[in-house]
């Protein structure tokens, strides 16, 4: 049986975060922190591709995995990643797996939208050279469970397109948006060519959610070093965000709402 691996979500690493982006930033001091503990714990960092690429093997072929692998993963492509992040994963030699918006990263695809300030495409290969995984988190960042099937292919498909024309590498990584999929959703990720994707959940990642249903436990602003102990851990995961998915719970019934609302709509027309 595999052992459940901690992933964990980071946003911005910033000492200045803008408002909007203030309660998912780390400051590089905390960040840097977290990351010695994981190396004075022996955690051993492996890439989204690579834990799923183990999980899909049977049970008695397993293998490829170190000793207590931990997933660091960022999302949206904050600069920060760059500018205070990188430095202390070389310093560990650690891999991570970054998840970017293409729209909002600075460049010639930009689309607006973006939170704070965002990677450049020459930093998004450096991050890659220095064996970070770069894989998708959609164009614009919307809630994919909200959009009509063509517009979840754009977003799907537009996104892999630009990361493998900048890179020259196909993404096979995606990281939902706001966490947020449905089984439409997940078939269409699977359909664009990404091989697994991660959600929230804030739990562990288990081989039996599947490919495309990873967890990850969030690390925010106000995470301790005693919290995010607990939090590679494993313990009392469900106590700290129980405020976290009562929110989700509720969140959940309005968005549902709202599809039904514009399928009622649609249908009329």
């Amino acid at each position: 049986m595999s052992a459940p691996v901690p992933v964990l979500m980071y946003h911005s690493v910033t000492r200045t975060p803008n408002p909007r982006t203030r309660t998912l930033s780390v400051t590089p001091e905390a960040f840097a922190e977290q990351m010695a503990l994981l190396a004075d714990w022996d955690f051993h960092p492996v890439t989204t591709a690579q834990l799923a690429a183990s999980w899909r093997r049977p049970f008695s072929m397993e293998r490829g995995l170190p000793p207590q692998p931990v997933l660091i993963t960022f999302d949206d492509g904050y600069e920060g990643v760059h500018r205070h992040a990188l430095p202390v994963l070389a310093e560990h030699g650690f891999s991570a797996s970054l998840f970017v918006s293409t729209g909002w990263l600075r460049g010639a695809y930009r689309t607006g939208g973006a939170l704070d300030r965002m990677l450049d495409w020459d930093q998004v290969r450096e991050l890659a050279g220095a064996g970070v995984e770069i894989g998708g988190h959609s164009h614009t960042h919307p809630e994919l469970d909200q959009l009509d099937d063509e517009a979840l292919r754009f977003e799907l498909t537009r996104c892999k397109e630009i990361v493998a024309d900048e890179l020259g590498t196909v993404p096979v990584s995606f990281a939902y948006p706001y966490g947020y999929s449905s089984r439409r959703v997940r078939t269409a990720v699977r359909e664009a060519g990404f091989a697994q994707a991660l959600a929230v959940g804030n739990g562990l990642a288990r081989r039996a959610q599947g490919p495309y249903a990873l967890k990850r436990v969030t690390v925010r602003h106000s995470t301790s070093i005693q919290e995010f102990e607990r939090l590679i851990e494993g313990r009392a995961i469900a106590r700290n965000f129980a405020g976290d998915r009562a929110l989700t719970k509720g969140y959940a019934l309005a968005r549902r709402a709202r599809q039904v609302r514009r399928k009622a709509i649609r249908s009329r027309v």
